[in-house]
């Protein structure tokens, strides 16, 4: 396996996808490379997490 430069769906900067990455994608059975870099994937969790904070507890 080699290294992939892929695309950011959320920023559009080129991120890699190292042979390590991929490898682990294939062994948890992940069938789609990640759309998102390392930075928009952060964002995106935080921005969950904040949300389900501030919800109110039923």
């Amino acid at each position: 396996m080699e290294d992939k430069t892929l695309v950011c769906q959320d920023c559009g900067k080129e991120f890699i996808f190292t042979a390590g990455e991929q490898q682990f994608y294939k062994d948890k059975g992940f069938d789609n490379e990640p759309k998102r870099c390392k930075e928009c994937r952060e964002k995106r969790k935080a921005a969950r997490r904040a949300s389900r904070e501030a919800a109110p507890a039923e």
